[in-house]
């Protein structure tokens, strides 16, 4: 079960067999159904966790209702409210699944003890926060400075997975549109072609 989690793991990071058996006796296994949640707005985050397989999201809901995706997760993944992981507050994101999913997840706990005990764990999650934080800047610049069109066909370069596996109502969402909006940005982007 925790194959993609360590391959991942050391596409960036070197790991010994000591320090993967130290890491997975802190690792537990989650399966959700599609629609189930991860994480309620309201409740303390207490996991971060890895997509074996399957896809989640991470979202707010507005006060008249609306949906606002700010992550989605697929295989290979990691998905959280970090906020609310690192401080013990309430989480102000919802967290659920797409699609039926196999999670691998650990505790802020376990988190704690092996950024002390595993420096192999501890450089791992400096490079996914980093990596994290450079995804995070892109996408403000872009909502910030690119065109829909251009924003809708860098999401596609950038995320070709996601494209193919997320509803289009989920896509808009994520950019910030109306479905009826990325509809319009879509045929424009075709009829220029």
């Amino acid at each position: 079960m925790y194959e993609l989690y360590f391959q991942n793991f050391r596409s960036k990071v070197p790991l010994s067999e000591e320090q993967q058996a130290m890491i997975q006796k802190n690792l537990a296994v989650k399966k959700l159904r599609k629609k189930q949640y991860l994480l309620q707005e309201g409740d303390v985050c207490k996991t971060i966790a890895f997509v074996e397989k399957g896809a989640l999201r991470s979202y707010t809901v507005d006060e008249s209702g609306a949906e606002h995706i700010i992550q989605f997760a697929i295989e290979g993944w990691f998905i959280s409210d970090l906020y609310s992981f690192l401080t013990a507050e309430p989480a102000t994101t919802n967290i659920d699944a797409i699609d039926h999913s196999e999670l691998v997840l650990i505790s802020k706990s376990a988190h704690e003890e092996l950024l002390k005990k595993c420096s192999s764990y501890e450089t791992f999650i400096r490079e996914l926060i980093t990596g994290a934080y450079i995804a995070l800047q892109k996408r403000i610049s872009s909502i910030i400075s690119l065109p829909l069109e251009e924003r809708y066909e860098s999401f596609k370069a950038q995320y070709p997975d996601i494209t193919q596996r997320v509803p289009q109502h989920m896509i808009a969402s994520y950019m910030g549109l109306t479905p009826e909006t990325l509809s319009r940005v879509r045929r424009r982007i075709a009829v220029g072609k």
